[in-house]
């Protein structure tokens, strides 16, 4: 759970700048990419993080910009980058203005629970996270180069001068 808003912007700053690098490296064609014909494409994933942001943060009251939950799935790469920009920009431009750190403790109904709004916010960052991962693999399928996150991906070992670890 956050409890400090601080926390929360350094980790938002840092978490939406590694989603940023995904969403750099889609392309228009990737975004049809599946695991299988009954799961959810690159294009999907990456509009349903963008989409959850405005989403999860509409039910603590925040009034944060972003794509409707109607709203398609672009067919362009750049234009989920685009909102995903806003939304993530939005969310904490709403946070910096409206909450301080008690705010935090303040329940909200979420998804028929009472969730703490530090605790909305950590879930906010861990579901992005997770679709994240899916997205890599969907990449790597798709032929993209994958952007380290963590640390360097597969292609960016030889870059910073040193073997990729052994498969």
């Amino acid at each position: 759970m956050i409890h400090k808003i601080e926390d929360f912007k350094n980790a938002w700053m840092y978490e939406s700048s590694c989603t940023r690098k995904l969403m750099n490296a889609l392309t228009d064609k990737s975004l049809g990419q599946k695991i299988t014909n009954d799961h959810r494409d690159l294009g999907r994933i990456a509009w349903h993080i963008t989409q959850t942001i405005p989403e999860m943060c509409d039910r603590t009251g925040l009034n944060v910009v972003g794509p409707e939950q109607t709203a398609s799935v672009p067919a362009s790469a750049e234009a989920i980058k685009k909102a995903y920009d806003i939304a993530a920009s939005s969310l904490l431009e709403q946070i910096t203005k409206s909450w301080n750190d008690d705010t935090l403790l303040i329940e909200d109904d979420m998804y028929g629970e009472k969730w703490k709004r530090g605790a909305t916010l950590s879930a906010l960052i861990n579901h992005e996270i997770h679709h994240r991962g899916q997205m890599t693999v969907l990449m790597r399928q798709a032929g993209l180069a994958v952007p380290g996150v963590y640390g360097p991906s597969k292609e960016e070992w030889t870059q910073i001068g040193m073997n990729a670890p052994a498969i």
